[in-house]
């Protein structure tokens, strides 16, 4: 359905840089505006990427670069690492720290190494006074603990799937909720009770493309411009004018990353 806002919608997480965007980025974009999603944060995953989203987001106009070292690719992650993002953050302007955080889901054998990385991201971000994006699995309770004991202050978490009480421990330290579509899945019954519950001040939303389309493209491709699918089911689970809360969205995930 499409849709007429007020002012652009704003994908809060994505990966435009990403290789399978290669053949028609430009064409993604394209579709994302004439939709009504016109920002986009640009998250980053390892120190190689850091300079292909760097040019990316400089390329699209209302594009912005976080950079981090997401927990999935401990094995590509290299000792020194967490030192030369301290130091890329200092010449690379970015909005954000992340991904980073916490991932147990296929197993705890590099939860040391984890909990070491995260924790120097943390300080990084606190040091540079950025909201941190948080990727976390099988990890919440741990992720709030390390967010207590640090200096962040705010961020954002990634396509949250936790409980209410956790969402509201992360409202409380300042965080929001990035909601995917995976809201727009009939099994998501938890996350559609938080989006439900939860302040509307404390949601952002997001699409992590090209990863986690929604029902309406399931085993395909995602793209920022399938933002307003979910869209349309958060406004129904939260009784309000679809173009009404599109508009605080934007304006909340503006508040984040302090556009």
């Amino acid at each position: 359905m499409p849709y007429s806002f007020p002012m652009p919608l704003f994908d809060s997480h994505c990966h435009l840089d990403d290789e399978r965007f290669d053949a028609d980025r430009d064409a993604v974009v394209e579709r994302a505006r004439r939709a009504g999603v016109g920002r986009f944060v640009i998250a980053g995953t390892t120190r190689r990427c850091w300079p292909r989203l760097r040019d990316t987001a400089s390329a699209i106009d209302g594009a912005y670069a976080a950079y981090g070292l997401h927990p999935w690719f401990m094995a590509e992650h290299q000792p020194g690492d967490a030192e030369a993002l301290d130091a890329w953050l200092d010449a690379n302007p970015a909005v954000a720290l992340g991904e980073c955080g916490l991932d147990f889901y296929r197993s705890r054998d590099d939860e040391a190494a984890q909990f070491t990385l995260f924790r120097a991201q943390l300080d990084i971000a606190a040091n540079h006074d950025l909201p941190v994006i948080l990727h976390v699995r099988k990890a919440m309770d741990e992720t709030l603990c390390e967010l207590r004991n640090s200096k962040v202050r705010s961020g954002v978490a990634h396509s949250f799937a936790g409980s209410l009480q956790q969402a509201q421990q992360l409202v409380d330290l300042g965080f929001k909720l990035g909601i995917a579509a995976t809201v727009a899945y009939d099994r998501a019954r938890k996350l559609r009770e938080v989006v439900a519950a939860i302040a509307l001040d404390a949601l952002v939303i997001e699409t992590d493309a090209p990863d986690q389309p929604g029902p309406e493209h399931r085993g395909g491709r995602n793209e920022p411009g399938f933002l307003t699918e979910h869209l349309a089911v958060m406004a129904e689970i939260r009784g309000m004018q679809v173009d009404e809360l599109a508009v605080r969205l934007t304006r909340n995930t503006e508040a984040l990353f302090g556009l």
